[in-house]
């Protein structure tokens, strides 16, 4: 499959499974389609304020293996479904996925090349702001080349919001 019958099919595959994702309060962030052999992965990633549950990513494969059933938009080559949450590793994009990342730590590429790390506070539409060395910065989405969630294992919980007792 070429490159722009992949795009072509992958934006359809979104089209599809908006509204019937969107009734279950899920939001469609990736579609991927890989080759493997004779079959096709196709990967579905999704969210939601507050993020997904299993329960939730089960309900979301039935859905899309209905509406995909329904549907010619894989032809008739084999393929394997994945759908899974966005996961960490995918980067910050969208409004939406400031918001859903409040609190933690942020890994932020500006478009000037400078790079800075900071916990995500509040955003807009427009903007988020980060708390860089206790100090707040406002940053333009406009102004993001790339921006990812930063993994810690050893956060402490009383930087978590829970307070210790004395």
């Amino acid at each position: 499959m070429s490159s722009a019958n992949q795009d072509a099919t992958r934006e359809r595959i979104e089209a599809e499974l908006d509204d019937p994702l969107r009734a279950l309060g899920l939001d469609i962030e990736a579609v991927e389609i890989t080759p493997a052999g004779k079959r096709r992965i196709l990967r579905v990633a999704v969210d939601k304020d507050g993020g997904v549950t299993l329960d939730e990513v089960a309900e979301a494969t039935r859905e899309v293996n209905r509406v995909l059933d329904g549907s010619d938009v894989m032809g008739e080559q084999p393929y394997t479904l994945e759908v899974t949450s966005r996961g960490v590793d995918r980067p910050l994009t969208l409004p939406r996925h400031w918001r859903r990342n409040a609190g933690r730590l942020a890994k932020v590429t500006l478009a000037d090349g400078k790079s800075v790390t900071g916990r995500i506070g509040e955003s807009t539409d427009d903007q988020v702001t980060l708390d860089v060395d206790g100090r707040p910065q406002q940053v333009a989405y406009a102004d993001v080349k790339k921006a990812l969630v930063q993994v810690e294992f050893n956060r402490r919980a009383v930087e978590a919001g829970d307070e210790e007792e004395a």
